[in-house]
């Protein structure tokens, strides 16, 4: 039986109080909507429609399309906001009638939806029920639409809160969840029928129910009210963050990766068994950490991959870099876009690199920037060393060969080359190329003037305490 998802993502979110879309707000590192979408394919639905307002269809699809390569989401535009009941006909209606047997409703601000529960709903797709509805028993149930039951536990009506007429009605405590499986063709003829004679003047989703349970078999489904817990506001936006985080980690947990503390890692960060990952760890975007990898202390790491085995040190920063087996990077290093490190090389304390390519075994231990740079095998750059890329306009490639040794407190002045073997002198500014195993060294000669020392400071106290008085 193929299926359809319908995406409600058209609200404009304004108790936010923000320009991004609601459904755009991020959590775990994904936008709210990836988390129904995502949990809707992974139950096996086929066909995506999200529904967007004018003002919002640009941005979601771009955000959204990225996420999901070979899914084609359809996206249907509610040109008016007209309640829940005309979004879902609009997305019906990017639906080729015919397509599907059976439609699934979910709500775009629920990302702490499970599988296992639209699975649940789905259990039933080979039933002759016409409509099955997901509902939940609320704590606190003001607000929500109330379900209402026939004297045979069948469920006849949800009522909204501000349509609600009695105290009786207000006390019933099961609610709508906003998610609904329903046959694809008897779904079209039910929101023909439904109008919007209520208090919001709205057409509402929920006035399905009675026209189809007036003519086909309909049925509940339970489900856990934490699981349906919606966004409306950054408070709650936080609160399933962090539920969000929790789950995730115990998935990595599960998995056999250790977890010290409280790491917090993002929906699309993928970690091998084995591997280590600290307190006040942050992994981000679509990191990958291999087995046996020990992510230390206090280490943010976005977008990169860390090899097996591989150490990355206290307070590091990796951006879109990529970290070979049994590397080293850190304490307090900084791998900007673009760096690649491989096995067994070395990036130490305050160190920065960008744009470039450290050969196995490389070394760069201390106090130094390497920016658009190819350095060789085994090659060292002592600390203090500067590969000066940047002319004010342009940046330029600096190679360094296999084996080459850079001296402490070097600059080396791009576009340069120093080839394999060479021997750079401490203090040296390497302005133009280096022959395979010479040794480069440019300095001003050192020139000793004795007594002198005292003299410049005779010289300097006067004039401090001149400028003092005056």
């Amino acid at each position: 039986m193929k299926i359809a998802a319908i995406i409600m993502a058209a609200g404009h979110g304004t108790r936010m109080k923000s320009s991004l879309p609601k459904v755009l707000h991020s959590v775990a590192g994904r936008p709210l909507v990836y988390f129904p979408i995502a949990a809707a394919v992974a139950a096996g639905v086929e066909e995506v429609v999200v529904v967007v307002n004018p003002a919002t269809h640009d941005q979601i699809a771009a955000r959204l399309d990225p996420l999901f390569p070979d899914l084609n989401i359809v996206y249907a535009v509610q040109q008016t906001p007209q309640g829940t009941g005309d979004a879902v006909k609009a997305g019906m209606g990017a639906l080729p009638s015919g397509l599907v047997q059976k439609v699934m409703i979910l709500s775009g601000d629920a990302p702490l939806l499970r599988v296992a529960t639209l699975l649940e709903l789905l259990g039933d797709e080979e039933s002759d029920r016409a409509l099955t509805l997901m509902s939940f028993h609320a704590q606190n149930p003001f607000g929500y639409g109330r379900v209402v039951r026939s004297s045979s536990g069948q469920p006849l009506e949800i009522r909204e809160e501000r349509d609600l007429v009695s105290d009786e009605e207000r006390k019933i405590n099961e609610v709508n969840a906003g998610i609904y499986l329903a046959t694809e063709s008897i779904l079209r003829d039910a929101l023909e029928g439904i109008s919007s004679n209520n208090a919001q003047n709205e057409y509402y989703l929920t006035d399905i129910l009675p026209l189809i349970a007036a003519r086909h078999p309909v049925g509940p489904a339970l489900a856990d009210e934490a699981e349906m817990a919606g966004v409306n506001d950054r408070q709650q936006l936080r609160e399933v963050e962090e539920i969000l985080f929790e789950r995730i980690r115990r998935h990595h947990l599960k998995n056999g990766v250790s977890l010290i503390g409280s790491p917090q890692i993002d929906a699309g960060v993928r970690i091998d068994a084995g591997a280590r990952i600290e307190s006040g760890v942050v992994l981000r975007g679509d990191t990958a950490v291999a087995s046996d990898a020990w992510i230390d202390v206090g280490t943010v790491v976005d977008s990169s991959e860390v090899g097996e085995r591989a150490h990355i040190k206290p307070y590091s920063v990796l951006n879109q870099s990529v970290v070979g087996p049994d590397a080293q990077i850190g304490p307090m290093a900084h791998l900007r876009p673009g760096s690649l490190i491989d096995a067994r090389a070395k990036v130490g304390n305050f160190v920065e690199t960008k744009k470039a390519h450290l050969k196995e075994g490389a070394k760069v231990n201390h106090l130094s920037y390497v920016g658009d740079a190819e350095v060789g095998e085994r090659a060292n750059l002592g600390a203090g060393t500067i590969v000066c890329n940047y002319d004010g306009f342009l940046k330029h490639q600096t190679t360094i060969g296999p084996d080459a040794f850079i001296g402490s407190a070097s600059q080396l002045i791009a576009p340069v080359s120093v080839g394999s073997g060479a021997y750079v002198a401490t203090g040296t500014t390497v302005a133009s190329d280096v022959p395979e195993d010479a040794l480069a060294i440019a300095r001003v000669r050192q020139s000793n003037k004795a007594g002198y020392a005292t003299q410049l400071k005779t010289r300097l106290q006067a004039a401090a305490a001149e400028k003092k008085k005056s």
